[in-house]
């Protein structure tokens, strides 16, 4: 699972302009996982990483290096795209669908 493409992750944070490129086999896998754990029922940010584990197969987990950053970079992507959100700024946070 190699490969030279790269996905643009951005953050929602106001006044944080950075972007964090991933490779694009990663962010595929990792969003996929997110999606699908949502479109199942919503989720607390804690739990976030341990369920898109429980979804990638052994060899993505392998390739993967450092899950939960990963996680991180993506759901932050997903949430400035619309695809997800959170329904509320309060702890826990809780993710759903966009």
């Amino acid at each position: 699972m190699t490969g030279g493409d790269k996905t643009a992750c951005r953050t929602p944070a106001i006044g944080r302009d950075g972007v964090t490129n991933i490779p694009t086999w990663k962010f595929d896998c990792i969003r996929r996982a997110i999606l699908d754990e949502l479109n199942y029922a919503d989720c607390r940010w804690s739990d976030l990483t341990d369920h898109s584990r429980a979804r990638l197969t052994a060899d993505e987990l392998s390739d993967m290096g450092k899950l939960g950053w990963n996680v991180v970079t993506v759901k932050l992507e997903l949430e400035v795209c619309g695809e997800i959100r959170r329904t509320s700024d309060k702890s826990p946070q809780i993710l759903t669908l966009g």
